[in-house]
């Protein structure tokens, strides 16, 4: 359990698969999460002065790191999210999965298959770009990337692998998203 959400990892013959995860911590935390986890794993460089993004038009700010098995994670503050807490920082401050990225050969019809299946809407805060695009909000948003872009910040490129998501939508109905590589 990562907070309110279950993640599951399954046994696989690919080389190297890597997902894009972003985990939700209280939007005060974000120091402290990074001085919490630093001695634990080794936090990716965003810039050369930095090791923080600062997403000016998503009115966030955040911090990325590998997991054991070289998946991209990130720990993000959402500051328009009212999650604040007064706790020290630990593991249970860990809120849930807020982003998973999924690499399409075609971003805009993966968009448009999941707006017409799911009802998703183009996440407000991102413009659409044709290898980039962002569906659902700050409670839960898909990362739609071709396999031609890096995975920010990193010079790693995306790539297509099976990845099953099974997510609430806005009415509370149950789906399950599943995409990429052996998956329909």
């Amino acid at each position: 359990m990562i907070g309110t959400t279950r993640l599951c990892f399954r046994s696989t013959v690919l080389q190297e698969p890597c997902y894009h995860i972003a985990v939700d911590i209280p939007n005060n935390k974000l120091g402290e999460a990074f001085d919490w986890l630093k001695s634990r794993v080794e936090i990716l460089q965003v810039t050369e002065t930095s090791m923080f993004s600062k997403f000016e038009a998503w009115n966030a700010e955040s911090f990325y790191f590998y997991d054991n098995n070289g998946n991209l994670l990130e720990f993000i503050c959402r500051l328009d999210v009212p999650n604040t807490s007064e706790q020290p920082f630990d593991i249970s401050q860990l809120l849930y999965i807020s982003e998973i990225g999924i690499v399409c050969d075609d971003v805009n019809g993966m968009a448009e298959k999941l707006n017409a299946s799911y009802g998703l809407s183009y996440y407000s805060k991102q413009p659409k770009l044709d290898n980039f695009m962002v569906l659902g909000d700050e409670k839960g948003l898909f990362i739609l990337v071709s396999p031609d872009r890096n995975w920010y910040p990193t010079g790693k490129k995306a790539k297509i692998f099976p990845l099953e998501v099974v997510f609430r939508g806005n009415e509370g109905r149950e789906y399950i998203l599943k995409a990429g590589a052996g998956l329909h």
